[in-house]
């Protein structure tokens, strides 16, 4: 038998899981696949080379390029080595996680390795709200393990198509992937509507987490765990961005001419990564 490799999303799934007692490898994925520009499928070095461009301003050099076009080699190069596993993918039902879980399957198909066995976790007893697996205890992620099926042939066909849509940014195809009907992968339609809300509205310019980010500060949240939360309770579960993102989205908002949001603090910007200022020290107001 084959060593399991265990691919995940997060770094806290991933370290519960690498706790529940289950065998194998766990190897976590890292990417925001539904934005930023990049090709479909498996990519070149010049693709990566770009990508990892993007996540660096991104960041607002939190993860420099250097350190991401590492991260990202080593993650195809892992999966160029998928023929010496049996591959168990756990993912979330949320927006990050299904963009992340058709990329690979897309690189999986290229690789002419169409063999692995799918977790999508959309609920667990008792957890409400239920945004992802980074929610679970290693018992409860052990639980799950015999609700794994192998991906059909389906599957990896419309994970190709989701790839191209996620990595082309066609808003064409997400709105008729966002209305399909008995989807291969049934989580991916939601996940695409929720993408759709992400693009600028005509009127404002912004998409629904800057203006969910902008609410906060005009309900009285001014620092940054303040809005953190407001946001989350306001958006649509499951929950597809973490900190980062947020950071990213409201720095944006702060960098616009005119500026929609003031940063006080010891940074211009609100920090991305560990190393940085720490966020108690910020306040947030609007324009």
């Amino acid at each position: 038998m084959k060593p399991l490799l265990h691919i995940t999303s997060g770094d806290i799934a991933g370290a519960a899981l690498a706790k529940c007692g289950l065998p194998g490898e766990v190897f976590v994925w890292h990417d925001i696949l539904y934005d930023g520009p990049r090709e479909p499928g498996w990519p070149d070095d010049a693709g990566l080379e770009i990508r990892a461009g993007f996540i660096e301003q991104f960041t607002g050099g939190g993860l420099s390029g250097e350190y991401v076009l590492e991260t990202l080699n080593a993650q195809y190069g892992k999966l160029e080595r998928a023929a010496e596993f049996d591959i168990i993918l756990w993912f979330d039902a949320c927006l990050f996680d299904q963009s992340m879980l058709c990329h690979i399957l897309a690189c999986l198909k290229y690789l002419g390795r169409e063999e692995a066995s799918l977790l999508c976790v959309d609920a667990f007893p008792g957890v409400e709200p239920f945004h992802g697996l980074g929610q679970l205890s290693p018992e409860q992620l052990a639980s799950l393990f015999d609700r794994r099926s192998p991906v059909t042939t389906d599957e990896f066909l419309f994970a190709e198509r989701v790839d191209r849509a996620f990595a082309l940014q066609d808003q064409v195809e997400q709105g008729a992937l966002a209305e399909c009907t008995n989807a291969p992968l049934p989580w991916v339609p939601a996940a695409a509507k929720r993408w759709l809300k992400e693009l600028p509205d005509p009127a404002t310019g912004l998409g629904l987490l800057q203006q969910l980010a902008l609410e906060a500060m005009e309900a009285g949240c001014c620092t940054p765990a303040e809005i953190f939360k407001y946001v989350s309770a306001h958006d649509e579960p499951p929950q597809f961005w973490g900190d980062i993102t947020l950071w990213g989205k409201i720095n944006e908002l702060a960098d616009r001419e005119p500026p929609l949001v003031r940063i006080e603090g010891p940074l211009p910007r609100l920090p991305q990564w560990e190393g940085g200022a720490e966020l108690r020290l910020f306040k947030l107001r609007r324009e």
